[in-house]
């Protein structure tokens, strides 16, 4: 007794109680507890010895409770300096009985979830199998010399297992014979037993159907129906009205109008027209179909919006809208990527510039740049001369004009000639 460190599943050993003041009729603290005590109370023959023994018990007078199946051992204090041994038998339930309770607590959810946060149901314990003690069922046996039934040491033992039966219902169960994991373990198995009967009951019933050799046997398949002729254009979307929060109806008829035109050339040629461009190139194409050519409080949130998405500034977006409109992707490119052009076209465009008056252009790659530092030519790999625009000596580039395949042409609408 008392020796924790040999406690098991069939052995379960608890600390001493200490001491409290003395409380009302009721010894315990639950209906299960005080079920437990009133059978002592009922089958006591001496109930003088039985009052002195609950004083013992708010006086913190019995030591280590030691449970087992069918058995409660302690040492009480009393007059003499040595304690007395003293237990208290309980009969354990028959594996019969044990059956019947299972089925009991299986047969609704509500009781294992109970016995789960420690607690007893009621229904649970009026299942037909005695797990509460009636009079006359709880034995003591002591080493004092007093032959009362029971005597005040036992009585002492009777009402602290009240306590640990308070806190603990499964140590009623250990009493009774089984130890909390291995009725834990019954239960998930006729639990998992009843849902696979249940699952096989509501199994439907097989539905109608043909043999395999059958449904795969050669035939022959009637030709599939022509395809619906292509639309002669996109429908327009429907109007998208404004919400307080909501997104942009402009913004919304946009992009509906774009995916329309999309889904329509996709479904006349088998090709999107702009399934390969990356994030940024279709942001820019996006934002360089907005109609107008000024930034307007809209078309600033529009170019924010897709800066922000792709991880660019509205200033790098705006030079590239104007790049796109001068020469869709290819112009984006020429803005963005500077190239080795091969012997050839570039190395005509500067005497063709000097038989045109004009002043000798520096090259650097696939560009060529008036001395002053306000015009610029750049070659794409199409082929076309694109003009450029600066303030003299800022080297901040912007797209101008009309590309032209004739680095002359292209300088057409580029400042004045007599700038030059």
């Amino acid at each position: 007794m008392g020796t924790p460190h040999r406690d098991g599943e069939l052995r379960r050993t608890f600390p001493a109680f200490a001491s409290r003041a003395a409380g009302g009729e009721e010894f315990a603290a639950t209906w299960w507890g005080n079920a437990w005590t009133a059978a002592l109370e009922r089958g006591a023959l001496d109930a003088k010895r039985v009052a002195r023994g609950r004083g013992y018990a708010d006086r913190g007078h019995v030591d280590a409770i030691t449970v087992t199946p069918g058995l409660v051992l302690a040492y009480v204090r009393g007059s003499r300096p040595r304690p007395y041994r003293v237990q208290v038998r309980v009969r354990p339930l028959e594996d019969e009985e044990w059956e019947r309770f299972l089925d009991a607590a299986a047969d609704r959810p509500g009781h294992i979830a109970a016995l789960l946060d420690r607690e007893l149901p009621q229904s649970l314990a009026d299942c037909g199998v005695p797990l509460l003690p009636g009079p006359g069922d709880l034995v003591p046996r002591c080493s004092c010399p007093d032959s009362g039934h029971p005597c005040k040491h036992a009585a002492a033992l009777c009402y602290q297992t009240a306590r640990l039966l308070d806190a603990d219902p499964f140590v009623l169960l250990l009493l009774r014979g089984r130890g909390e994991r291995e009725l834990l373990d019954a239960l998930s198995r006729r639990n998992a037993a009843r849902a696979a009967r249940a699952a096989r009951e509501r199994q439907p019933a097989a539905l109608p159907g043909i043999r395999a050799t059958e449904a795969l046997a050669a035939r022959e398949l009637p030709p599939p129906p022509p395809p619906l002729p292509v639309p002669a254009h996109p429908e327009q979307p429907p109007a998208y009205p404004a919400a307080p929060g909501g997104p942009d109806p402009f913004a919304l008829d946009q992009l509906a109008t774009d995916a329309a035109a999309r889904a329509h050339a996709l479904l006349a040629t088998g090709r999107d027209p702009v399934g390969e461009l990356s994030p940024w190139q279709d942001a820019v194409r996006l934002a360089a179909g907005r109609p107008g050519s000024g930034l307007t409080v809209t078309t600033r949130a529009l170019y924010a919006t897709l800066a922000a998405a792709t991880g660019r500034t509205p200033g790098d977006l705006a030079r590239a809208v104007a790049a796109w409109r001068q020469g869709g992707e290819e112009g984006l490119a020429v803005l963005e990527e500077p190239w080795d052009p091969p012997a050839g076209r570039f190395d005509r465009a500067r005497p063709l510039l000097l038989a045109a008056d004009l002043p000798a252009f520096r090259p650097w790659r696939n560009r060529l740049t008036h001395p002053r530092g306000h015009v610029q030519l750049r070659l794409g790999r199409d082929g076309l001369w694109y003009g450029y625009e600066s303030e003299p000596g800022q080297d901040d580039w912007w797209p101008r004009g009309t590309p032209d395949p004739d680095p002359v042409g292209a300088l057409t609408g580029l400042g004045a000639a007599d700038e030059w």
